[in-house]
């Protein structure tokens, strides 16, 4: 089968096309014949081994998965023994997380895994960027345990985890501020945002209004520069370590005081929360926010995008399967 692969790390030009195994479901996983994935900051990030310590997961010399790719859409293609929670021929998305292996024709999954069918009406390119930023934004959500009508800002509301968090806080019934660029206001409104700041004309750190909860999307705020906007006992998440790594610092010492606080804690991802984004996308509620659609053959190209920092939403790699 054809994949995308990176044998060492380093820029998206490591990356090359080439003939791989397929791979054999093994008891109680399946089988998915791929037909879109995507490209996103996790894959970027591990792919060039940024930062090092990302190595210490994939290898300190070389990576030991050589096929990126953590988000999928397909149709199950076979079952290994035991499985029977789907079906040959169910068109399902998920998540493999560090298991990666979805920039390629065919992938493997245990049947319990981060994995839905896809609802109905929704093609292969749409589904296939349901989680990763979904399931990001839904952590934060849920460690910070948000509640109807509370106030939360969400700094970066035109990325993958940005547009997602968005949607999930209005199907929850918070109030949500969002940040973005003169661009993108009535897109960020579109998503359901009850107030858009403009932060090429306002600096957001700086709103008069607090927030129980402030997610930073993107990464590029800090704990120090969003206390201020943080109600007494309001909490802030970032998907970043910030300026000198002192969000994770401040992980650690916040909670100690009972105050204003940073949290943290690594996104898990199951099938239960692949189920719910399902529910939320069959009720209408959230749909993932796509950027531009490359084959697989172009994927160094879409990585090239990606770590531009210009992308809205999300970038889909849409794959054709051989049929051998």
């Amino acid at each position: 089968m054809k994949a995308a692969v990176n044998a060492s790390y380093g820029p998206p030009d490591v990356v090359r096309i080439a003939e791989v195994a397929k791979p054999t479901p093994r008891d109680r996983e399946l089988l998915v014949r791929v037909h879109a994935t995507t490209v996103n900051r996790t894959d970027c990030g591990f792919r060039g081994a940024k930062p090092f310590l990302t190595r210490f997961f994939t290898g300190l010399a070389r990576p030991r998965v050589t096929v990126q790719g953590s988000e999928f859409a397909g149709q199950v293609e076979a079952l290994g023994r035991g499985a029977t929670s789907f079906s040959v021929g169910d068109r399902v998305f998920g998540f493999t997380g560090l298991r990666f292996g979805a920039h390629a024709e065919y992938l493997t999954i245990p049947e319990d895994g981060s994995l839905a069918t896809i609802p109905a009406g929704l093609t292969y390119e749409q589904a296939a960027p349901s989680t990763e930023g979904a399931i990001y934004a839904l952590s934060f959500i849920r460690t910070a345990h948000v509640q109807p009508g509370q106030n939360v800002l969400v700094n970066g509301a035109t990325g993958a985890i940005g547009s997602a968090a968005v949607q999930l806080l209005k199907s929850l019934g918070a109030g949500v501020t969002a940040t973005c660029d003169t661009g993108h206001v009535e897109l960020v409104k579109g998503l359901g945002a009850d107030r858009v700041i403009d932060y090429t004309d306002e600096d957001f750190t700086k709103d008069a209004q607090a927030y129980d909860v402030v997610i930073d999307a993107v990464g590029k705020s800090s704990f120090l520069r969003c206390r201020r906007l943080l109600k007494p006992r309001g909490v802030y998440l970032s998907s970043d370590a910030g300026p000198l790594w002192q969000n994770p610092i401040f992980v650690l010492v916040t909670p100690l005081f009972g105050g204003r606080k940073a949290m943290f804690r690594p996104p898990k991802h199951d099938q239960e929360m692949v189920r719910y984004l399902e529910d939320l996308i069959e009720s209408g509620r959230f749909r993932p926010l796509i950027d531009r659609r490359y084959p697989l053959e172009q994927v160094v190209e879409a990585y090239r995008y990606v770590e531009a920092g210009r992308k809205v939403g999300n970038v889909v790699i849409s794959v054709q399967p051989s049929t051998s």
